[in-house]
């Protein structure tokens, strides 16, 4: 039988860390010893960015982004592509791109596939809004940026199947993004080089 060394407090925080993605039970230990041995410089001041992320934190409404002001600040920029939109599943991938520079319209994050195994249906996800943000009258290209999985690939089909209906083209990254791989771990190049030799569906 194990006996707690810590008090609760600590344990709370080791706790907490473990959810993290990449964390398990071993790296929460070290990842909260190496905060509290550096209480000063990094734990009140990850404390203080949090209660402020916590508060200040919100969804775009417009796009799905996250940020501090609704719409974003990438919905409101006035030097973006609004006849252009770059569908995405998640915010780190929308981080991603925007990290490697490699678009300049606007984006839509989903917030997940279609999987019928795991019962995510289309009105589980952003199509709809997307769809509507499409037929509003300035888009003139979908580019659907999503992971190259079988659950991207159906929801891929599934949201070009939706924008015939508005007579919007879509088009989808080109193969240099691999199979079974993700927007978020890809580096700058290799999605630079996927952006531009999207293809039609």
């Amino acid at each position: 039988m194990s006996r707690r060394t810590t008090g609760p407090e600590i344990e709370r925080l080791i706790q907490l860390l473990a959810k993290l993605p990449g964390l398990g039970p071993r790296s929460a230990r070290r990842a909260a010893l190496f905060l509290i041995k550096n209480r000063e410089r990094l734990l009140a001041p990850m404390a203080l960015a949090m209660a402020e992320a916590q508060e200040k934190v919100t969804i775009c409404t417009a796009c799905g982004n996250v940020d501090t002001v609704d719409p974003c600040t990438l919905c409101t920029d006035a030097r973006r592509d609004r006849t252009t939109i770059c569908v995405v599943e998640e915010v780190g991938d929308l981080w991603a791109l925007e990290r490697a520079g490699a678009w300049g319209g606007l984006y839509h994050v989903l917030g997940g596939t279609l999987s019928a195994i795991e019962g995510v249906r289309p009105e589980d996800l952003s199509i709809g809004a997307l769809i509507e943000r499409a037929g509003a009258g300035e888009v003139k290209e979908v580019v659907l940026a999503l992971n190259a999985t079988v659950e991207g690939q159906t929801t891929a089909h599934y949201i070009t199947e939706r924008l015939k209906t508005l007579g919007i083209a879509a088009s989808r990254l080109a193969h240099g993004v691999p199979v079974g791989g993700e927007l978020d771990y890809l580096d700058e190049g290799t999605l630079t080089q996927a952006i531009r030799a999207r293809r039609p569906l």
